[in-house]
């Protein structure tokens, strides 16, 4: 099977199950309300995530985004920095 690692809108429509990884950088600088709050936004816009991946799943497809320091940035600009 293809390796789905970028983001595919195709594919995102089947999506099933969405898994938020975090980079070891930015984990231990995160607590748990930071990290359903970033989460949550990564997963909205999932087509600019940094790292994502898509997994076979019987139903359909598992996301996985692994939330890099660019991601932060990248949302922390959106809903801040206009």
């Amino acid at each position: 099977m293809a390796a789905y690692n970028k983001y595919d809108a195709r594919v995102d429509s089947l999506v099933v199950e969405a898994i938020t990884l975090w980079a070891p950088d930015v984990s231990a600088q995160l607590g748990p309300e930071e990290k359903a709050v970033i989460a949550k936004a990564v997963h909205a816009e999932p087509q600019l995530a940094s790292n994502i991946e898509y997994e076979r799943a019987h139903t359909g497809f598992t996301r996985t985004i692994t939330v890099d320091a660019a991601d932060i940035e990248r949302i922390y600009l959106q809903n801040v920095g206009g």
